[in-house]
């Protein structure tokens, strides 16, 4: 069976241990835990004594988790994602990631997840790339045996698989750096179908993300108000080996998160059932994208 979690970034308005006993308590089995202001702050006080607490407790209520790092305003109250590894005051970002994966190794998490970032204009795009592997190598020389997955983001410097690939060459195809795969990315700005994306990548997955989109418009919406066939994408899942969480993100649904926690997680478990009836998908894997031929990392 599929471990369905869901993410605390759709829970804005709830106090963690409230988030996660009604995570919990609608069934999931997993937790995709954004380090923010108002949950797990990394830079507050106390921070030992406040991670073993939520360590416990997920614990308690039999949760997986992954660390997320995609809080808006953390790091800068005027600049949103800001600063990324791509601007100038990257170290803040640096320290920011390294103290996710402490984080991380505390809470016994399957992994820490993070992006690259817009590009800023004032950066050409050959010092961005660089930026970014930097980063991501001074990143993984602190993670020890947590996993990281990176994910690519619409928008973004890194934003398709292709680009995934590109930079993991780029950084001598470390063990330790794995992919985050967010279903509705898929369709929204991959050239191959979403069953597709998921089996060509099953060997890197360390964390998956799942919520529905359309093509070419990067907003995350409730299942079935997307364009994704659930059923075959659940059926490729469960047949690529991958064992970790399967998180519901859906970021800008705080105001009803209980509601729309409660109807995810019986869209899906339908979805799943009708997945064991489906054929078994053969399709054919995207080729991977040099790095040399789009520093960028992106798509062309």
């Amino acid at each position: 069976m599929i471990r369905f979690g869901y993410g605390t970034n759709g829970f804005a308005n709830h106090r963690l241990p409230d988030a996660l006993d009604v995570i919990a308590d609608l069934g999931y089995t997993g937790v995709a835990l954004t380090l923010d202001h108002h949950h797990l702050d990394p830079y507050a006080d106390g921070l030992a004594l406040r991670v073993a607490k939520v360590a416990d407790r997920l614990r308690t209520l039999g949760l997986g988790v992954v660390v997320e790092t995609g809080a808006r305003y953390l790091l800068d109250p005027r600049r949103k994602h800001a600063p990324t590894l791509l601007d100038d005051d990257r170290d803040k970002r640096v320290d920011f990631l390294n103290r996710a994966v402490a984080v991380g190794a505390d809470l016994g998490a399957e992994a820490v997840s993070f992006w690259s970032g817009v590009r800023p204009a004032h950066v050409p795009p050959e010092r961005a790339w660089e930026r970014l592997v930097d980063g991501c190598a001074r990143v993984l020389e602190k993670a020890g045996g947590v996993p990281l997955g990176f994910e690519p983001e619409p928008g973004m410097l890194v934003d398709t698989i292709a680009g995934w690939h590109a930079l993991r060459r780029a950084l001598g195809a470390p063990d330790g750096f794995g992919l985050t795969l967010d279903i509705g990315h898929c369709r929204c700005n991959e050239p191959d179908p979403v069953p597709g994306c998921v089996t060509a990548v099953a060997p890197y997955l360390v964390n998956v993300q799942i919520d529905d989109m359309r093509r070419g418009t990067h907003e995350h919406l409730e299942f079935g108000e997307g364009e994704i066939d659930f059923p075959p994408v659940l059926r490729a899942l469960a047949d690529s080996g991958y064992r970790g969480l399967v998180a519901v993100e859906l970021p800008r649904h705080s105001h009803a998160a209980p509601d729309v926690a409660a109807r995810s997680l019986a869209f899906l478990q339908q979805a799943e059932r009708a997945a064991e009836q489906q054929p078994e998908p053969h399709p054919e894997p995207h080729p991977e994208q040099d790095p040399e031929q789009h520093p960028e990392g992106g798509s062309p």
